[in-house]
């Protein structure tokens, strides 16, 4: 007897998954930014890495590891305090993965020094592609990686860390920092009562023979499954820079008392925690009393990965979003052929070209600061600017990428709904936009000569392209005026849209002409793909952005 067929439809018209894809080799734009700014002998590597965090495997665990959250266990089952946060296992292979490719150290070299030739450029790649992937994860690796600048202002505890956070190895075991295979390093700063303001900190360091004893507070401690932090507490000297580690010298769990996990918008695989010291162990970074100058040292190149990271994300936006307008039809014409489509992705994959090269060139002023102080002014200048502008470009660019997708764009079934979550927090955490854009004119006081210099060499690279001279003239006036802090922010995009499209020109200078055109010469329309470009030039835009 024959049987019913209850089917009531097939499954056809959908995109295929956008996965075990290379995401180096398939990102022209990357590839001739990294080439452009002294990268290319890594491109076997890198195409490696591309590889490997394109996988199916790679991307099913950055979907479990935020699907089961971080979970804090405060206490163990007889009672005593033990302050550990738990993690999927997904989290710890993407942790392993990060770690076995150097993205927490790669910089630096095994006793602390700079890493020498593109050492910033190649990992920034790496950054940039697992940023798609899986971003939550990149909060420890960033602050690993960045927390070496800082403790470099204490020649003998870094002579100490540097032996286990230079190994490629990740070990997440709960044990003192020094027995390890590897280690992480976390951060806290801010405090209930002054968030930004880290002068009002009320967090105290007391002298303890060599080290001291810190009681109080954070509002926000980044990764607290960290083997140690970086945190500020009012000395006798002031504000100061100290080491916390998780476990005291003697072996013994510090008193570091986490109170609760926070609930994020996104971030979700990442732990974030409110936390008290009930006169834990720590040692001094730096001098007392210059505790920020200390931890600057830090964060400048913490907000250097938000913007990486913000055009990481990005790009895997535009990515899935093209995919997916290639596979799907309506109207009898793939969404890829329809000329309103065609206008939005050319437009969206301008923008991702114009912030890869914009990113990768602020790399190369990292790494080529150490010897070459027209770089270290550039590097001091454009960081807040390409931060401000790249983070906060990044959650509109991600609904617009949704859209694209439609109804599929907007469930948690794909990764876009969970980019867009992610991207916000670039923009808030190391300073938000206000601060990014008084960090730009603190620099432009304190350094008016060196300011200019950068600016002169804007002009003189973006020499011809349509609107740059304006630019150029508005963020001069701009900057001069007595009220500047008041028009900041306009001034601070124009900025970083100058040097963006100085950038692009040394990778694509028909592509610099197109961006200046549709950016500089006149005020880009807030929607993607209210411009108008050539045919041809729309074809060329979409095929680089994804062959």
């Amino acid at each position: 007897m024959t049987q019913p067929n209850f089917a009531t439809h097939e499954v056809f018209n959908q995109s295929p998954p956008f996965e075990d894809v290379n995401l180096f080799t398939l990102d022209q734009p990357l590839v001739a930014a990294v080439k452009a700014n002294g990268g290319a002998a890594a491109e076997r590597e890198l195409s490696a890495f591309g590889k490997e965090w394109g996988s199916a495997a790679m991307a099913d665990r950055g979907r479990l590891a935020n699907e089961n959250t971080p979970k804090l266990r405060s206490f163990d089952a007889k009672g005593h305090r033990r302050d550990q946060v738990e993690f999927h296992p997904a989290y710890h292979e993407l942790m392993a993965h990060s770690a076995h490719a150097g993205v927490h150290n790669s910089t630096w070299t095994a006793d602390g020094r700079p890493a020498d030739d593109a050492a910033e450029v190649i990992r920034a790649a790496k950054f940039y592609m697992a940023a798609q992937v899986e971003t939550g994860h990149l909060c420890p690796i960033t602050m690993t990686r960045a927390s070496v600048g800082a403790l470099a202002m204490q020649p003998d505890l870094l002579a100490r860390v540097m032996p286990v956070l230079s190994t490629k190895s990740y070990d997440p075991g709960f044990a003192p920092w020094w027995g390890k295979r590897g280690m992480t390093l976390g951060m806290g700063m801010t405090e209930k009562q002054g968030g930004t303001d880290v002068r009002a900190n009320m967090t105290r360091a007391v002298r303890d023979g060599n080290a001291y004893r810190i009681t109080g507070h954070k509002w926000f401690m980044s990764a607290p499954m960290c083997d140690a932090f970086l945190v500020l507490a009012q000395a006798d000297g002031g504000l100061t820079c100290f080491f916390m580690p998780r476990f005291a010298p003697d072996g013994s769990v510090n008193a570091i008392q986490f109170q609760r996990l926070k609930d994020k918008l996104g971030n979700r695989s990442n732990a974030s925690s409110e936390v008290e010291f009930v006169g834990a162990h720590a040692e001094r970074i730096g001098e007392e009393g210059k505790g920020i100058r200390t931890i600057i040292q830090m964060v400048q190149l913490t907000r250097q990965d938000c913007a990486i990271a913000s055009v990481g994300l990005m790009r895997s936006g535009l990515a899935h979003a093209l995919h997916h307008a290639r596979h799907r039809s309506v109207f009898q014409k793939h969404l890829a052929d329809q000329p309103l489509m065609q206008a939005v992705l050319s437009d969206m994959a301008l923008h991702v070209e114009a912030s890869t090269a914009l990113v990768m060139r602020l790399c190369r002023a990292f790494d080529r600061t150490p010897r070459d102080a027209a770089e270290a002014a550039y590097m001091r200048l454009l960081t807040p600017a390409i931060k401000y502008w790249t983070c906060k470009s990044a959650p509109p660019f991600l609904y617009e990428a949704m859209e694209c997708l439609g109804g599929n764009g907007y469930v948690e079934d794909g990764i876009l709904a969970r980019h867009y979550r992610e991207s916000p927090v670039n923009a808030i955490w190391e300073g938000s936009g206000n601060v990014m854009c008084l960090d730009v004119l603190r620099a432009l006081s304190r350094e008016p000569d060196a300011a200019m210099t950068v600016l002169h060499a804007l002009a003189a690279e973006t020499k011809g392209l349509p609107g740059a001279g304006q630019a150029v003239a508005f963020i001069g006036k701009t900057f001069r005026r007595a009220d500047g802090e008041r028009v900041a922010r306009l001034a601070v995009e124009k900025l970083a849209l100058l040097a963006a499209a100085a950038a692009l020109q040394a990778v694509s200078p028909h592509n610099a002409e197109l961006f200046a055109s549709t950016r500089l010469a006149t005020n880009h329309a807030s929607m993607y793909g209210a411009v108008e470009l050539e045919s041809a030039d729309v074809r060329m835009l979409l095929e680089r952005a994804l062959p």
